[in-house]
């Protein structure tokens, strides 16, 4: 018997046209489809008249469900893999039942079509011919301000998606750790109430704060422009320097990175030097 595709369908992110005629040909045409939230999936069947099977595949089931989709992939029939909007794989769950679609020879074809971050990209105004693209940033302060840091030399054009309640946050620690750098905020994109607001971290933290949040939005923050140079600077001397002034030991270490665009595993590691061979001069630190 011959074994069955798994599709991988890009759904509308807002707009319901937003969708291929492929793509509701395949919807249409497919033993099943597995959705990640059956509720939402139903709407735009609905829309176009499309009665099909649908199951729920979502990131609490997606490990045990993709076994079940495998098994009815290798019986010869076939599946088309929607997420809520856009692509799936894509920040949404897809990304283990397409490995394991492979893994088990299993034929995967992707259906293009709408997705958030490289609409809100073109949107920008900023380069587009090289950029990054990092999802949602972690939940946790310091975490997030870690993410950041080890970015913070990029030059290439940053995306990051976002939730609204978690918004404002964010934006204050781009500020802490890029400063004044421009960046392009879109949410609601292809929909009703859709909007870009652009202008440095701080224009936007300002035009943000205090308002009511709604929506899922996409940052594309500008790459570091400022050109990376060699910098030979005596760390030793500048790091005592800092900690007799009072500053930690972590300061000191993000102060000097910055400034002169050092190695930050380099400096931590002299860091910890200075402080082993001080005898407890600056144990608090």
């Amino acid at each position: 018997m011959m074994e069955g595709k798994l599709y991988i369908c890009a759904t509308p992110i807002g707009n319901l046209e937003d969708i291929t005629l492929r793509a509701l040909k395949i919807l249409k045409e497919v033993d099943f489809i597995a959705a990640e939230d059956t509720r939402h999936t139903i709407k735009l069947l609905n829309h176009y008249d499309i009665k099909n099977n649908l199951i729920s595949y979502h990131g609490h089931n997606e490990k045990r469900r993709s076994s079940q989709i495998i098994e009815k992939l290798i019986s010869g029939e076939s599946c088309a893999l929607v997420s809520d909007a856009g692509m799936p794989g894509i920040s949404d769950p897809g990304a283990v039942i397409i490995k394991e679609a492979i893994l088990n020879n299993v034929e995967v074809v992707v259906l293009p079509g709408a997705t958030a971050f490289v609409s809100a990209l073109v949107m920008s105004g900023f380069e587009t011919d090289r950029f990054v693209f990092e999802g949602f940033l972690p939940h946790k302060r310091g975490d997030k301000i870690s993410a950041l840091e080890k970015i913070y030399n990029e030059n290439r054009t940053i995306i990051f998606y976002e939730s609204p309640h978690r918004l404002i946050d964010t934006l204050k620690a781009m500020i802490a750790v890029f400063g004044s750098r421009q960046l392009s905020v879109s949410r609601e994109i292809t929909k009703k109430f859709e909007e870009t607001v652009r202008g440095d971290l701080g224009e936007v933290l300002d035009y943000f704060e205090g308002k009511e949040i709604k929506g899922e939005f996409v940052l594309v923050v500008k790459g570091n422009e400022a050109p990376i140079k060699e910098v030979s600077i005596d760390i030793d001397k500048y790091l005592i320097e800092l900690l007799d002034a009072g500053m930690t030991k972590k300061d000191a270490v993000n102060y000097l990175v910055k400034t002169y665009r050092l190695n930050k595993n380099d400096v931590y590691k002299k860091s910890l030097e200075i402080l082993n061979a001080g005898d407890g001069k600056w144990e608090k630190l």
